[in-house]
């Protein structure tokens, strides 16, 4: 039977609405933004991001310049975090992204370094291979410019103690 154009009138809409409805059903991870998550610098990477990370899934956030995956979260991502200052904390280069590892209990707090403005990931030890986050994150985080990187002990000049006559 051909619809006519009331039922059409009455078709879209309910669809919308059906669409709208099943959409909300799976809510948004509450992730509290950086502080310069506004930083235009975030908006080339936020694009480039995957839309899954290992098997979990990318999900919608609450939050500008953040993203999460897997439900419930196994990786949370926030850019605009405070830029890193030199550390002894350890550091690795993946893909050509400087990171800085930090871990408290179980919980990583990874964040990108010599890079303007910073990018942190949060996951849960034994819960997805961070090796695989780092080199499926760090294409995105290269479209935010570097500034500098890690560097080792055997990286630094050591300067020759001065002299003075007397």
């Amino acid at each position: 039977m051909p619809l006519n154009s009331r039922s059409w009138r009455i078709a879209v809409p309910f669809a919308a609405s059906a669409l709208l409805v099943l959409t909300a059903c799976s809510p948004s991870v509450t992730i509290n933004e950086a502080k310069d998550a506004n930083n235009p610098a975030c908006a080339p990477m936020m694009v480039a991001l995957p839309d899954s990370l290992a098997d979990a899934k990318r999900r919608t956030t609450s939050s500008q310049a953040t993203a999460a995956w897997g439900d419930p979260s196994l990786v949370v991502l926030r850019c605009g975090v405070q830029v890193l200052g030199p550390t002894t904390d350890k550091c690795v280069t993946v893909n050509g992204v400087d990171w800085v590892l930090k871990q408290k209990n179980t919980t990583w707090t990874i964040t990108s370094y010599g890079r303007n403005p910073a990018t942190e990931l949060v996951l849960e030890e034994n819960t997805i291979p961070s090796d695989t986050v780092l080199t499926e994150i760090s294409a995105a985080v290269s479209k935010i410019p570097s500034t500098g990187g890690c560097v080792g002990v055997g990286d630094v000049e050591t300067a020759a103690p001065s002299t003075s006559a007397g």
